[in-house]
């Protein structure tokens, strides 16, 4: 996994019971964070939705399909997950909001953690921060013109208006190798990744990057001739022990 860090990425959201947020987080940072590692996945990102307290979001990798359908059967058929599945879906109305996504270069995967992951308990070891996921959602696949595209003309833009860029990510067409976990599939989507300090810094990007003129005439009309929908954004909260902070 050290030439593109996790070629195949899951952006899962989970939607759960009222007020039951808290619980499962403490669950999965306890308990479920490591044995996945163990079986051969990386759990790169545990978030609270900043803007739906019933909405838990998460990122792990794999790096490739055959071992993504091993290192699943590993886990969810082993006694970690058998010991606190009824916990843990007890909290959950929904799990199948899921995308199966890849880093269309080696360059615009997720960077390898510069701070060890705290221990269950221990206090976060680097400063509080958030994570911004804008989710493009395209009618065609997102080609390599694209890309280009975006790395020349729109990264540019978004460092300058405040964004510290972390990845960008694009729909995996691959069949779905651990068919018990439902991913959603016949959709074409492009999702960046940055990092924020705090909500402040957050909204002063996102003014920003409304009232700026490269943006609005250099940026969205290419991306507006692609959209099939209106763009998605997850403002999220990293966990206690999220290694994306």
């Amino acid at each position: 996994m050290e030439a593109v860090r996790c070629p195949v990425v899951e952006l899962r959201q989970y939607t759960l019971h009222p007020g039951r947020r808290d619980v499962l987080i403490d669950l999965f940072d306890r308990e479920f964070v490591e044995p996945q590692e163990a079986a051969g996945m990386s759990v790169l990102g545990q978030f609270r939705d900043l803007d739906d307290p019933d909405r838990f979001v998460w990122l792990r990798g794999f790096a490739d399909m055959p071992r993504r359908a091993e290192a699943l059967e590993s886990f969810y058929g082993g006694p970690v997950w058998r010991a606190h599945r009824d916990k843990a879906n007890a909290t959950m109305i929904d799990s199948d909001d899921v995308l199966l996504l890849r880093p269309p270069s080696a360059q615009a995967g997720f960077p390898a953690p510069t701070v060890p992951r705290p221990a269950p308990g221990a206090p976060a070891s680097s400063p509080p921060s958030l994570i911004l996921a804008t989710i493009w959602y395209a009618h065609d696949p997102f080609d390599t013109a694209f890309l280009d595209f975006f790395e020349r003309r729109a990264l540019p833009v978004l460092t300058a208006t405040g964004a510290e860029p972390l990845a960008h990510l694009q729909s995996e067409h691959a069949t779905n190798t651990f068919p018990a976990l439902p991913v959603r599939t016949n959709e074409e989507v492009f999702v960046w990744f940055a990092r924020f300090p705090d909500e402040a810094h957050l909204a002063d990007h996102l003014n920003r990057l409304r009232h700026s003129r490269a943006w609005r005439d250099g940026v969205l009309p290419a991306f507006s001739k692609r959209w099939a929908r209106t763009p998605q954004h997850l403002r999220l909260a990293p966990t206690d022990r999220s290694l994306l902070r």
